[in-house]
């Protein structure tokens, strides 16, 4: 079974892990992903309940016309205290966490928040749920904290160290699983795949970015 792991098009706020409508970009974004995946036929689409994840799963899904599920457990890593916040207001207030996150020694809850295990303990059943679905290619269109987490946690790295893979995930890029049952196992075929968006580099993270919480 193939499952492709989506991070959420482009948000209308760059605060922290607010539930905000896509921009224009965001759209646009999720348009060129539903074309890309249209040879790989996904049969179904699952997203988180953000505003972000629905509305590019809607948009993506129009070229696919598959059943679409809500699973409220896809939700992006719980950034607790920070939510809501700038970055630049956020690496003056947590500036003493950021460096502890960024020596990757400890799989560190944000404040208030989610760590990486916890993440991954809400995700496991639904990631399981689709592999008994009975379809053989799904659709997630889910978040970066829940790409990386997941990720990492299939294929063996330590939790501490999710942020290794990829600086920056691109909006609607591709991460994609492919499951063995008789093996009940995962492999990582593809990682932060953005070949759809590189034409329009107005529709990348570096023209709106500079850094990751």
């Amino acid at each position: 079974m193939k499952i492709y792991l989506i991070r959420h098009g482009r948000q209308c706020s760059k605060l922290c892990n607010v539930n905000v409508d896509l921009a224009e970009e965001g759209y646009r974004q999720a348009a060129l992903l539903g074309e890309r995946l249209v040879k790989a036929n996904p049969q179904v689409v699952y997203s988180s309940d953000l505003l972000r994840a629905v509305q590019t799963a809607e948009a993506a899904n129009l070229y696919w016309n598959v059943e679409h599920l809500i699973r409220p457990e896809l939700r992006e890593i719980s950034f607790g205290d920070m939510e809501g916040m700038a970055d630049e207001d956020i690496e003056i207030k947590y500036a003493d966490f950021k460096l502890r996150q960024d020596r990757m020694e400890e799989d560190l809850p944000y404040p208030g928040g989610e760590c990486g295990a916890d993440v991954v303990k809400r995700i496991l059943p639904v990631l399981y749920e689709i592999t008994q679905s009975g379809y053989d290619r799904a659709a997630v269109v889910t978040h970066g904290g829940v790409i990386r987490s997941l990720t990492s946690y299939l294929i063996g790295l330590d939790l501490a160290k999710m942020r290794m893979l990829g600086n920056g995930l691109e909006n609607c890029s591709i991460t994609e699983l492919e499951y063995h049952p008789g093996k009940k196992r995962f492999n990582l075929q593809r990682f932060n795949d953005y070949a759809h968006l590189e034409n329009y580099p107005e529709l990348l993270r570096s023209s709106w970015v500079e850094k990751e919480n």
